[in-house]
């Protein structure tokens, strides 16, 4: 996909994935990391689609299971 082709609609996944991106150089820096807990899953989705999920000082976390 050209970047000109791109919808706001598109953009605002983006802009999210280009944030978590530098917040985790940033936090790697520190020898922190992210932690994604609870994720909408079009969220997780466009995480893992983006190969985020796979970067050093990034976890993405399923929600804790809800006790009945």
């Amino acid at each position: 996909t050209e970047i000109y082709t791109l919808s706001l609609h598109d953009a605002l996944p983006i802009s999210l994935m280009v944030d978590l991106a530098m917040l985790a150089r940033r936090m790697r820096r520190k020898g922190r990391a992210v932690r994604l807990r609870g994720a909408q899953p079009h969220i997780r989705w466009q995480i893992e689609r983006a190969g985020l999920h796979r970067l050093a000082g990034v976890r993405v976390e399923s929600p804790a299971p809800a006790f009945a």
